[in-house]
């Protein structure tokens, strides 16, 4: 039944923004077979960067929430790409950036904001294999870039 992925993110709230262009010399997917390979989305919405160094116990809702955008970013990818979301079979991987303090550990829980979005727009079909890498900065200062491998129909 077409139309019930964005159905479900309807009846969470979330709009699918238009894809973005890339600001770079890459592509922002390509398919390969039945897998399609989503370059990273960072932590912008509505033109507006979600943006800081995490350093923090304080910081990790607010990256959570960077998170989830990227996620929401890789879903308008998937759509431009393919035409449908209900065409996703699996999500298969995400390898997330976080950008943080030396000494923050929390990774992981920042990059459950995306993990979580999924989980809930495809079930079981949305949990995925996944890294959650600190590093020293991202583009434009964002807190978050995740990069994603999706399987489909």
């Amino acid at each position: 039944m077409s139309g019930t992925v964005e159905a479900k993110l309807a009846a969470l709230g979330i709009t699918i923004p238009a894809a973005t262009a890339p600001a770079a010399n890459y592509v922002p997917t390509v398919i390969s077979g039945n897998q399609l390979w989503i370059s990273g989305q960072i932590s912008v919405a509505e033109g507006k960067f979600l943006a800081g160094k995490l350093t923090g116990e304080a910081d990790i809702e607010g990256g959570r929430a960077a998170a989830r955008q990227c996620a929401i970013n890789i879903l308008a990818q998937v759509k431009a790409a393919l035409g449908d979301l209900d065409r996703v079979k699996r999500v298969v991987k995400l390898v997330a950036f976080v950008n943080s303090a030396p000494d923050f550990t929390d990774q992981p829980k920042v990059v459950n904001g995306a993990s979580d979005l999924l989980v809930e727009v495809f079930g079981d079909a949305g949990r995925h294999a996944r890294s959650a890498v600190g590093v020293a900065a991202l583009p434009f200062n964002v807190s978050v870039e995740i990069e994603a491998v999706v399987e489909f129909v």
